[in-house]
């Protein structure tokens, strides 16, 4: 009856669903249908409906919402069921859940504003590949003044613009080794393959001019650039590596370059590359790919091997052997990949720029907004008085202890009001965050980490918030938990119960047997033989009986029963 009367509902509401997004969903929301003491609205049903369409049109005729509300009113009885068994409370699923919840707040946590003009910028970035030389001055680990370093920076770049030769000076100051030997040159890169500060200077700076110093993670740079081009975009080819045996001296360079030569020749002539990977490639990883390789971009590969593969024009042309420091290659291209709509690459770009050093600038800037939003006030005095009750000593030997700071009680900061932090409180976090240790200047290091930890309780604070002010947050947690108890519930109850049950299974069976037919197929013998005067006595001796057994006609046409 329960049933009966929960169908009549959802059926009377049809047409007010209907009506209602006749007019674009212009109405507020209702009550759709109950069942037990839960309640449905109806504008969960209907972000539920058009989020299970696969990006079609949604389909709001009768038809289409009787048979999808039917199912809905199914699927939360599920949830309830699961729910009283108390699905939701075990240790695995709760587990799950806090996974989840961490991951879906990260994109909540960030100002989504400065998201969308970090990828934009990405994009149009990507249209450029940029070539420069730097000069690199690292900063000593647990440096405690960085000023001597800038110093010095900043008199090589003024020499620099007083007329010092840029490629001189990085080859005998620069710490970046590998760049160092060529002048500084590094090559050229596009977007997102180096620290995120270093590709801006790269990409703002204009072709010939120096960027001022400035400090990466690896220290300080010194920059120039020295070309822009339209970006190459990526490609994919497959490779012949014969490598140059060293130990052979000079007659190894020969016999590899001769071997290479050769295999191009026949190349050319029409023969089988993949044949020639599989025989002569000394490349392992690639030998088991028929020689091809991942996606190149800009920059990925040592330069000779790089140009020669973008200088292929049309699929399956094949290069000359190139000369690198690893050998001799033959390059085959593969498939061109240019630089695609903005709307197909962002979801991708978003996802990488999210691993980025630049998704700081995003949660920097979110932390700025929650700051005023929340009232934030801090007392910089007290931040100050417990530095220097901290001894240096406690932090480089390890003998910091957070408990030894209980008696200190003013604020440090405040939010929301009434929500105090104390400088007790910051000592706790240094010592469970350190443990115990530091490396670094005193000063420098603790208000460093006094920003890590205000922008982690604003966060924190923000996370356990967002359920109650973000009703999208809200509806994804809920839509991530229904999912997980139903399988739970499914798996348990109906998938398991039901491979146990063998008798159960068996009896469905027979009842059900139709259900399980083959369709139409044959049931034959095979014969094959090389002779064909041999074939034709098999269909003979098969005209003449077709049930004859396989062992007795192969007696028969061979008198010993070997098969010919």
């Amino acid at each position: 009856m329960k049933k009966y009367n929960l169908i009549l509902i959802l059926i009377a509401l049809i047409t007010n669903i209907y009506s209602t997004q006749a007019q674009k969903n212009s109405t507020p929301d209702a009550v759709l249908f109950h069942y037990g003491n839960n309640t449905v609205m109806k504008n969960e049903f209907l972000r539920m409906y058009t989020k299970n369409i696969n990006n079609q049109k949604p389909d709001y005729s009768e038809k289409a919402l009787r048979e999808y509300i039917t199912l809905f009113a199914r699927f939360k009885m599920k949830v309830t069921e699961a729910e009283k068994l108390q699905l939701d409370t075990l240790p695995n699923i709760q587990s799950e859940l806090f996974s989840y919840r961490q991951q879906l707040a990260k994109t909540y946590l960030t100002d989504k504003e400065v998201m969308d003009k970090l990828v934009k910028e990405a994009y149009e970035r990507k249209k450029k590949d940029v070539r420069v030389s730097h000069i690199l001055i690292s900063i000593p680990r647990g440096a405690s003044d960085t000023e001597k370093v800038y110093h010095k920076v900043d008199s090589i770049y003024k020499a620099i613009l007083n007329g010092a030769d840029f490629t001189n000076i990085a080859k005998h100051v620069s710490e970046d080794r590998q760049s160092a030997t060529n002048g500084g040159d590094i090559g050229y890169f596009s977007v997102l393959q180096v620290v995120y500060p270093f590709e801006t200077a790269a990409y703002e700076t204009p072709i010939g001019k120096l960027a001022k110093p400035f400090r990466t993670v690896y220290g300080y740079h010194i920059l120039k650039k020295l070309d822009e081009r339209p970006a190459r975009g990526d490609i994919q080819v497959a490779q012949i590596m014969i490598n140059v045996k060293e130990s052979k001296g000079v007659e190894g360079a020969e016999s590899a370059k001769k071997l290479a030569d050769s295999l191009y020749f026949q190349l050319k002539k029409g023969a089988n590359f993949e044949d020639f990977v599989e025989k002569f490639s000394d490349d392992k990883f690639s030998k088991n790919t028929k020689g091809v390789l991942q996606t190149i971009s800009v920059g990925q590969m040592v330069t000779e091997f790089e140009d020669a593969a973008f200088n292929l024009k049309t699929i399956g042309e094949i290069s000359s052997p190139v000369k690198t420091k690893f050998g001799y290659h033959i390059i085959k291209l593969i498939k061109k990949l240019p630089l695609k709509p903005y709307d197909s690459v962002k979801t991708d770009l978003e996802k990488r720029i999210e691993k980025d050093g630049r998704i700081d600038v995003a949660k920097q800037q979110y932390t700025e907004k929650l700051k005023a939003k929340l009232h934030y006030k801090d007392y910089p005095n007290a931040l100050t008085e417990l530095i220097n009750q901290i001894p240096d000593s406690t932090l480089s030997n390890g003998s910091f202890r957070g408990t030894n700071y209980k008696k200190y009680s003013s604020k440090l900061f405040e939010m929301d009001g009434n929500i105090v932090f104390t400088q007790a409180d910051f000592a706790n976090y240094i010592d469970s965050y350190t443990k115990g240790r530091m490396y670094g200047g005193k000063e420098s290091a603790l208000r460093s980490l006094f920003k890590n930890y205000v922008d982690k309780v604003l966060n924190d604070y923000q996370e356990n918030k967002l359920i109650d002010d973000n009703e999208e947050y809200r509806s994804l947690l809920t839509e991530y938990k229904d999912g997980i108890i139903i399988f739970d519930l499914t798996e348990k109850h109906v998938w398991n119960k039901a491979t146990q049950d063998t008798t159960g299974m068996k009896t469905y069976f027979e009842n059900n047997r139709n259900k399980y037919m083959w369709g139409p197929a044959i049931k034959a013998d095979l014969y094959r033989s090389a002779d064909e005067t041999v074939a034709k006595a098999v269909v003979k001796i098969l005209n003449k009986n077709i049930n004859s057994p396989q062992d007795e006609v192969a007696k028969e046409v061979n008198g010993d029963g070997t098969q010919k």
